[in-house]
């Protein structure tokens, strides 16, 4: 039985980990902490395997009981968190990003292994049996050579919560590239055997929501969060990149909100033999150059929240490093730091000289 706490009770922890890890048996959750009590109390009740509500992280992290912590808090406090988690001797489990920039996820990757604890980062992606499945073709040679990687990430009009933690550059770190791009990136790389990132080259935009008061959106996740009236909007909606790899190149395209009322949420393989269009979250459909053959893959997409869990919870009692350990999600916080500085700098970024 490991014993665990939950930092961080909002929208993730509700809709995601507190459902997944009430159902792992072996399992304790101990503490729901928020620094907001209501939402640690609400918690407690929603889910009974939480057994008590806190406001203050400090009293699970001096508790000799908890094994691990889940850090499931806005991007700016993970770093944070983290820290103390590791250096108070608990196995931590950081929702994505890492944090709000590469310097410091560096530092974090570090503690992790000077404390000898296990660190995963929440790329539930890589659990997700289309990603497991493309990855599989990559080693196999179904694709033969993949060249390219198209990625869209672009919704109508959609900004999360708009003037609150997602808005805010401070506590966010960044807007759709930080908060929906690293998914795309993640999988890509992982799919792609772990590639190394040569060059980048990005520009972003934050247009739609100039004037927050006059935005009309569609949709709005964690619309709680918002503060339309006296809150911040400093981040990007849109962003547009080119990145050179050892393996293939890669464009993409991403948008919390554009005046096309189209929801483009895909990545696109292009091999020599063959290619494959994944559809976000779903299946994907995989093109035999040889045959001209489509195949369409099976529809039962566990659920990858609980399997990233899952893995979680034995690397804590095995000291195993996952496909989800922080020393394979660097390299995606490196990324997404270089097309932030491009858009900054408006000029490519190059990693050959670069320590």
């Amino acid at each position: 039985m490991k014993t665990i706490a939950v930092i961080g009770c909002g929208s993730i922890a509700n809709n995601a980990h507190f459902p997944a890890l009430s159902k792992i048996e072996d399992v304790r959750i101990k503490y729901a902490c928020d620094i907001i009590l209501e939402k640690a109390e609400k918690a407690c009740e929603k889910f009974p395997k939480a057994e008590k509500a806190i406001a203050d992280y400090q009293e699970a992290l001096a508790d000799p009981e908890v094994d691990a912590v889940y850090v499931l808090t806005p991007n700016y406090s993970h770093y944070r968190i983290t820290m103390d988690a590791l250096r108070a001797g608990k196995h931590v489990f950081c929702e994505k990003p890492i944090t709000v920039n590469y310097p410091y996820s560096m530092e974090m990757a570090e503690e992790a292994v000077k404390q000898k604890k296990v660190l995963n980062i929440g790329v539930c992606n890589r659990y997700n049996k289309s990603v497991e499945t493309l990855a599989q073709y990559v080693k196999e040679g179904k694709f033969g050579k993949i060249y390219h990687i198209c990625c869209s990430f672009r919704s109508y009009r959609s900004i999360p919560g708009l003037g609150g933690a997602f808005t805010t550059k401070a506590q966010a770190g960044g807007g759709v590239l930080i908060d929906w791009g690293v998914h795309f990136l993640d999988l890509i790389l992982y799919i792609l055997g772990g590639a190394k990132v040569k060059s980048v080259t990005g520009e972003a935009y934050s247009e739609m929501a100039k004037d927050m008061k006059t935005y009309k959106y569609h949709y709005m996740w964690a619309e709680d969060t918002s503060d339309i009236e006296r809150g911040v909007n400093d981040v990007e909606d849109f962003i547009s990149g080119f990145v050179r790899t050892d393996k293939a190149s890669i464009s993409l395209n991403g948008a919390w909100a554009q005046n096309v009322q189209e929801e483009e949420m895909y990545v696109d393989f292009l091999g020599d033999k063959g290619g494959a269009r994944l559809t976000y979250g779903g299946t994907f459909a995989f093109y035999d150059a040889q045959t001209l053959s489509k195949v369409v893959s099976d529809s039962d997409i566990p659920n990858h929240y609980q399997k990233e869990d899952e893995a979680f919870i034995r690397a804590i009692g095995s000291g195993e490093e996952t496909r989800s350990n922080i020393k394979h999600i660097l390299e995606t916080a490196k990324l997404m730091d270089a097309l932030y500085r491009s858009s900054a700098e408006h000029r490519e970024i190059t990693f050959d000289s670069e320590k």
